[in-house]
């Protein structure tokens, strides 16, 4: 089997655009390939967070993925700070990285813009350098990634290439993979601007756990376009064309094929909000379920954190070993 690895952050909320670009992906490759998904929550580090919070969070979106349909007797979920290997190896990549290509990376510079580069975190700067550890240290053939994500898997692959021409074969260059329906859901109130955790306007964003009252609300209140006509087509009508997109992933249809049958905005926001809710219903009922024992999902995710360690630590001593550390007896 291919193996397949990808993680998410526990910040903010897990939102419709989390869940349909990448979790049913996850639900569906843990069944076709060796299945490796973390909680990244070093990642959540990269600016200030409420410990409390962060560890609340992070318990919440491990619950969230299991309430999906993530079975860890089937693939391997664990908390990234539970592998210390992670860390190990990232620092290993760092030595390997050049400041110029981070400095490209388009998410830094978009953060760096907005508060100043002089007082951005170092963290910021380095982590897609950690994002890279977090793939190559499980030999991951394959890597579910969102449109935004693919320039942090091309970083990745080319560390790994550098790597390897430096010190021989020891990391495997992973692949993406895509979803071609529901890869970027829209931010309901800005439709140019996809779904984010980090969104400032919250009426945009609709989140995986929210009462159905307030999905119905939020997708009913969803910025359209200029006109009345009801047709798929993101570049001249990107609100009604996310509305498509979010009642064709729902219904498991296209979102061309969902767009024939309406004339008028209302029962298409109407529509849309029932679709999504019988989406969400079995995943917020078994996450109740979930968040009543978190003893439970603490047991699970120790059992997660010690598979991948063991396969983690075969990855790490065999890059110590390739760049010359002098290994323990």
């Amino acid at each position: 089997m291919s193996r397949v690895l990808s993680g998410i952050q526990p910040t903010g909320g897990i939102h419709l655009g989390n869940y349909v670009g990448a979790i049913r992906q996850y639900v569906a490759d843990q069944y076709v390939h060796d299945a490796f998904y973390c909680v990244v929550d070093l990642h959540a580090l990269t600016v200030p967070r409420d410990p409390a919070d962060l560890r609340a969070k992070t318990m919440e979106t491990a619950q969230v993925l299991l309430a999906a349909g993530l079975d860890p007797d089937v693939c391997t979920l664990f908390v990234q700070s539970h592998v210390h290997e992670h860390t190990e190896l990232a620092w290993l990549l760092e030595c390997t990285a050049s400041v110029g290509e981070l400095r490209r990376m388009t998410q830094f510079k978009d953060k760096a813009a907005r508060g100043g580069e002089e007082s951005a975190g170092v963290g910021l700067f380095t982590y897609p350098v950690l994002m890279a550890a977090d793939i190559l240290i499980y030999d991951a053939d394959r890597v579910p990634v969102g449109d935004d994500q693919r320039q942090h898997l091309e970083f990745t692959r080319d560390l790994a290439a550098r790597f390897n021409s430096r010190y021989g074969p020891v990391f495997k260059v992973p692949a993406a993979a895509i979803p071609k329906v529901g890869a970027r859901i829209m931010d309901l109130q800005t439709p140019t601007a996809k779904m984010s955790k980090s969104a400032l306007s919250p009426q945009g964003t609709a989140l995986v756990l929210e009462p159905p009252e307030v999905l119905t609300r939020k997708i009913k209140r969803a910025v359209t376009d200029t006109g009345t006509e009801v047709r798929y087509d993101p570049v001249t009508k990107p609100g009604v064309s996310n509305l498509l997109e979010l009642l064709a992933v729902a219904t498991g249809r296209g979102p061309e094929e969902v767009a024939t049958g309406y004339t008028q905005y209302g029962p298409l926001k109407a529509d849309t909000a029932a679709a999504v809710i019988e989406l969400l219903r079995p995943v917020q009922e078994r996450y109740r379920e979930l968040a009543g024992d978190p003893g439970g999902t603490a047991a699970l995710l120790e059992k997660g954190a010690a598979k991948a360690r063991a396969v983690a630590s075969v990855t790490l001593a065999r890059a110590k070993e390739a760049a010359g550390l002098l290994a323990p007896r």
